[in-house]
């Protein structure tokens, strides 16, 4: 059995095997070897694995098996087939072989980073600029020079080109840091792989933020040296104020020491001012000597709220070199009666939002600030005088981003509370979903409890190409507007694009795949469209195709393109289908009327925004007009769902005319309940967020919905024991928490008071600026006393939130840091070791500044190679030859028949007449008789024979 397994894969030879068969092989493999050889030692090819090539042994059995087969091919024929089928083994070969095209390259990229922060000046930054321009504009052809600005942040002004196009410094990084680390990532990002690079740092090499250690070991490992010209200085005349600290127990009425811990490099005297609340209090005239001072002012108490004071020393004139260091910033509160901040609509006409809430809390003794958002604080610090923050029926448009950060940190980090009133401006129609103020809120803005919902469906129309950033505003405000939809709502984004002529960004899609929408409409190419009708009639289309209930279309444009034909804005009435518009700096009055056409025909709204900003606040208010659905207009009585001592005493309840539907968190209690029997429709629900708690509360308490509930004897009752399970609720705490800057960390102590006097596990959470959020444990440096230190991420407001547990004890205390100034004004030398670290790390050069085109494109530089894989070029040889391997085994072209015919018989040849003969020769002698068929004579034996 073996031997036949054998035979079947080495078959025994039909005919003497001679060296002449072997020739072919021979030849193909010698040819190969050379190539394959010459490839490598050339370097021309490199092979990913040229292990791969001891398959070539396996040509042996190919040809064997073809010299001992049944080709039936001769001569020309016959070799041309071995040397296909070799030569498609061997590409085959190759290809698993991995090869790779090898290119070498010589030309140099140079990036220069240039510092341009305040601790370098103006005068350095020129004199930077002076000599990047004339080393680049005299390099060697071919080589090439791009420039990086270095700040607190790090851009490209301009790529590594072989063009240097420089005219002036376009990008804007943040002049009060220094980041070097970020600028020299930027900068080897920007170096290409194949061509040797070098990287020219024009710095004081003062760094307060980032670390440049991992970066200088990626320089280092891609052979990428820094060059470094140190920009040199010594201040001699410098005051700065360190901290001003404030006494943490204080009481109404007392008179307290405020604390300036000032520093200076001279002796020197000066004006010392203390400002409270932006008002001079206090201003003395101090001497002070070299080193750190100490100087105390008097502040008064007057009333309960939150105080900010700020400390500014005025030195005598050429005393000082940099103002930006010269103040101190901390704050006091003083806890008094409970306030609560009501936020409102500054569009509103009157106070009918809330005055029927403003009355029943005053009945409650508590103080009353009603307040727009647009006068709303930025940070939550500037929150911390108010227990509670009650939204008012005021659209989420109507913030900006950051006054939502600061309601929501003020709640989760300072224990206030939180509360929402239905309105048509409220929870989700007001806009509010994805905002932070969603994540506080006890509910969320998507209906997914609802077994039918009607959806809503939009579509935007892009032409924003012609005024400044355009393109950026476009993609921003559109993601914006998409954002505000719910998650089984629908939007299409339309554009023109010079490739593509008009076509869609992103087709209708559920917003539940907002994210793979935001990143088709960040990669759009948006062209200048020439006619509003194909991009309308796109939309147009998509939307009818849709089931939505409510569809719109907002079209941003200069209004120049082609207007709409009628019978298109005939359509849209006809689908019931909406357009507003927004012109957005027209070419004169025949566009704005265009625009204004378009909108009064289909129902829509026109806006005509003066400012590029105003952009935002439009779209998303065109995208909440279809979240309308969410408001219900009916008359029900809510019912109880679950206990709370918000409705301790209240037996009854009086009717309410409309609600706006949400869905409760999971962890949320939904205390009052709407009409219907099959999805929670929460009137009223609570939840714990961090240290505070929120409220949801989705009718009003208005003469509108809740005119009933108003006039009601229990909704005074009602108000004054849900501000009471919401505001802030001041806990006793054995700690207390004092934090500083020391240089560019913050320093943190913790005292515990407690008699017991045990030892406890602290830890703090901290949240910075620039979304900073780290924790860190604090370790016993004395009994009671408790440090550590964090990184500080720039300049701003720092909340500090210490918990602390021991057995069964458990403490909080809460605390803040307020930064008035960066590291960088604190540096006054150039930090020379850091720049030598840097260049001695990555193998660079002190460069001294007298350097020439020549010094920074040097003429003999490292010859850079670089691989690409090339299996798509023996892909394609493989193809043909696998065609040509067919082709010359099965196919047979007549060249004879082309010739003038010879008379008498044609002798038969080639590979048909050859195996006809073969057959005739092998063919039995005698065969057995057919049924029904005479049996053929024998032959004699010798004409058997014979043939």
């Amino acid at each position: 059995m073996a031997y036949r397994w054998l035979r079947l894969i080495v078959p025994e030879p039909r005919r003497p095997i001679t060296g002449r068969d072997a020739a072919p092989l021979i030849v193909f493999v010698a040819v190969f070897v050379l190539a394959i050889g010459a490839l490598m030692y050339t370097r021309a090819v490199l092979f990913g694995r040229p292990a791969a090539f001891a398959l070539s042994a396996s040509l042996i059995w190919f040809w064997w098996l073809h010299v001992t087969g049944f080709h039936g091919l001769s001569g020309l024929r016959n070799v041309s087939a071995q040397l296909a089928r070799y030569a498609l083994i061997a590409v085959l070969i190759t290809v698993l072989a991995e090869p790779r095209s090898v290119r070498e390259n010589v030309d140099l990229s140079v990036v220069y980073v240039l510092d341009v922060s305040d601790s370098v000046g103006k005068i350095a930054t020129t004199e930077g600029l002076k000599y990047i321009l004339a080393t680049a504009n005299d390099r060697p052809d071919g080589d090439r020079a791009g420039l990086v600005i270095l700040g607190g942040d790090a851009a490209v002004e301009l790529p590594p080109t072989e063009s240097f196009p420089f005219e002036a410094i376009n990008v804007q990084v943040p002049r009060d840091d220094t980041n070097i680390g970020k600028a020299l990532a930027l900068s080897a990002a920007l170096v290409p792989l194949d061509t040797p690079g070098r990287i020219v740092l024009i710095s004081d090499g003062v760094s307060p933020s980032g670390d440049t250690t991992g970066v200088l070991d990626e320089c280092k490992a891609r052979d990428l040296p820094v060059d470094v010209l140190p920009v040199q200085y010594d201040i001699t005349e410098e005051v700065w104020i360190e901290r001003l600290g404030l006494p943490v127990n204080v009481k109404r009425g007392e008179t307290y020491q405020a604390s300036v811990l000032l520093s200076s490099l001279t002796a020197g005297g000066g004006q010392l001012v203390l400002f409270e609340n932006d008002e001079e209090i206090a201003r003395e005239a101090v001497t002070y000597s070299a080193g750190k001072n100490r100087f105390t002012l008097p502040i008064y108490l007057r009333s309960p709220g939150y105080y900010t004071y700020r400390a500014e020393i005025i030195p005598a004139p050429g005393r000082d070199t940099r103002r930006e260091n010269n103040i101190g910033i901390n704050y006091i509160y003083l806890k008094g009666q409970r306030r609560i901040l009501l936020v409102t609509d500054p569009l509103a006409a009157d106070d009918a939002d809330y005055r029927y809430l403003a009355q029943a809390l005053a009945a409650a003794e508590a103080e009353v600030q009603p307040m727009t958002s647009f006068e709303m604080p930025y940070s939550a610090l500037e929150l911390m005088p108010y227990d509670c923050i009650v939204l008012c029926n005021v659209a989420a448009d109507s913030f900006d981003y950051p006054q939502l950060q600061a309601i929501q940190q003020a709640v989760f980090r300072q224990g206030q509370g939180l509360l929402m009133i239905g309105g048509e401006n409220s929870f989700g129609p007001g806009g509010y979903r994805q905002t932070p103020v969603e994540t506080a809120l006890p509910v969320t803005m998507d209906i997914t409890m609802r077994r039918v919902m009607p959806k809503a469906a939009l579509a935007i129309v892009l032409h924003t190409c012609e005024f400044p950033n355009g393109n950026t505003w476009g993609k921003n405000i559109t993601k914006a507007a998409i954002r505000v939809l719910g998650e089984r709502d629908e939007a299409c984004v339309l554009a023109y694009s010079y490739q593509g002529g008009v076509k869609f960004v992103c087709e209708l899609t559920p917003i539940s795949e907002y994210d793979e929408m935001a990143r088709k409409i960040s990669a759009a190419q948006i062209g200048d469209m020439p006619s509003f009708s194909p991009t309308m009639e796109m939309g147009l289309k998509a939307l009818s195709d849709s089931d939505a209930a409510a569809r719109h279309m907002i079209v941003i444009s200069d209004g120049d393109p082609q207007p709409p034909a009628p019978s298109v804005l005939d359509q849209f009435v006809t689908e019931k289908i909406s357009v507003s518009t927004v012109s957005i700096f027209p070419h004169g009055n025949v566009e704005v009327s265009i625009m204004q056409a378009i909108a009064a025909a289909t129902g829509g709204r026109y806006y005509f925004p003066q400012d590029p900003n105003q952009l935002p606040s439009i779209f998303i208010k065109e995208a909440k007009t279809l979240r309308r659905n969410l408001i219900q207009n009916k008359t029900f009585y809510p019912t109880m769902n679950a206990y709370s001592a918000i409705m301790k005493g209240i037996t009854e309840v009086s009717p309410l005319h409309g609600y706006t539907l949400t869905t409760p968190k999971d962890r949320a209690v939904t205390i009052l309940r709407g009409p219907d029997k099959e999805a929670l429709d929460p009137v009223l629900a609570v939840w714990q967020h961090g240290l505070g708690r929120t409220a949801a509360f989705t009718s009003d308490l208005t003469a509108r919905w809740g005119r009933d509930w108003v006039a009601s004897a229990n909704h005074d009752q009602f108000v004054k024991q849900l501000f009471e399970d919401i505001s802030r609720v001041e806990k006793d705490s054995h700690l207390t928490v004092q934090s500083w800057a020391s240089g560019p960390r913050g320093k943190l102590v913790v005292q515990d008071s407690h008699p017991d006097g045990g030892f406890l596990e602290l830890t703090a959470s901290v949240l910075g600026p620039n979304g900073a959020d780290v924790n860190v444990d604090l370790r016993q440096t004395a009994p009671g006393r408790y440090e550590a230190e964090y990184p500080l991420s720039g300049v701003g407001h720092y909340h500090l939130l210490v918990t602390g547990s021991a057995g069964e004890r458990a403490e909080m205390a809460t605390a803040s840091l307020i930064i008035p100034y960066s590291a960088e004004y604190l540096r006054f030398r150039g930090d020379l070791p850091h720049l030598q670290r840097i260049a001695d790390r990555t193998g660079g050069r002190i460069l001294l500044g007298d350097e020439s085109a020549a010094d920074i494109f040097p003429a003999t530089r490292e010859v850079r190679r670089s691989t690409q894989l090339i299996i798509d070029w023996f892909l394609i040889a493989l193809s043909g030859l696998l065609l040509a391997d067919v082709a010359i085994r099965r196919v047979q072209i007549g060249f004879r028949q082309w010739l003038p015919k010879r008379r008498g018989k044609t002798q038969a040849d080639g590979t048909i007449g050859s195996l006809l003969a073969r057959k005739r020769n092998l063919r039995p002698e005698t065969r057995p008789a057919t049924l029904g068929r005479a049996s053929r004579s024998p032959r004699p034996v010798s004409e058997a024979t014979a043939r």
